[in-house]
């Protein structure tokens, strides 16, 4: 699986390139921060800055604190976003602590999620065991094979373990997962018309009748 951190700008591809370019083999256990340069530049920067085209760039950057293995941080940001992403984010940080029951959790919550058939096959493909279909996906089974592999920390399935590992983070990170709908962009130019000319409003019924429309269901484009 080729993984492009070009397609997240010049900024995000700077700080993944000082460990890997998005290629890092995570370890199964949380340890220490691998770049303490990575971490400060996450650090400095809003989530909004480093991913501008984000609709959850919060969920963005817990995957990227993860990819450098700063769990407390991806834990913190992890929490507060009550999304699929944040609860698969959460999953994998409880996974890697090592917290089993507690990731199993996160992943009961997130249910199903759009990467489980495409992940299903990379790990078919590694050769990482798994006793269900090509491209069925159980994530509380996985977290039983990163249970195995890490007593077993030579072996081949550890390996394999490490590899899916990867090969899931860089599933769950695409920019197409990302990118914001054009109807988001207007709908927030919008709203600030609404809510900074409410007394022109009143006078205004083109305006007045655009804010009466916002709850319209969005069109991805």
């Amino acid at each position: 699986m080729k993984f492009e951190a070009a397609a997240y700008g010049p900024r995000v591809a700077g700080i993944l390139a000082l460990d890997g370019n998005g290629e890092r083999l995570m370890p199964l256990t949380s340890g220490c921060c691998s770049s303490a340069e990575a971490l400060a530049m996450i650090q400095k920067a809003a989530p909004e800055e480093l991913f501008p085209h984000s609709r959850q760039p919060q969920a963005a950057v817990s995957g990227l604190y993860l990819y450098f293995s700063c769990i407390d941080q991806a834990h913190e940001l992890a929490q507060s976003i009550h999304t699929p992403e944040g609860s698969y984010w959460h999953g994998i940080v409880h996974r890697q602590e090592p917290d089993p029951d507690n990731a199993r959790y996160w992943f009961r919550r997130l249910g199903s999620h759009p990467i489980f058939p495409e992940l299903a096959r990379a790990a078919h493909g590694l050769g990482l065991p798994g006793g269900g279909a090509k491209d069925s996906w159980d994530p509380g089974r996985f977290v039983e094979i990163c249970e195995r592999a890490r007593r077993e920390p030579a072996s081949p399935l550890a390996q394999m373990a490490l590899e899916t590992q990867r090969a899931e983070w860089q599933l769950l990170m695409p920019p197409r997962l990302f990118k914001r709908r054009r109807y988001d962009v207007r709908v927030s130019k919008e709203i600030a018309i609404c809510k900074a000319r409410p007394k022109l409003l009143a006078e205004d019924s083109y305006n007045l009748q655009l804010c009466l429309k916002l709850r319209r269901k969005p069109q991805i484009v």
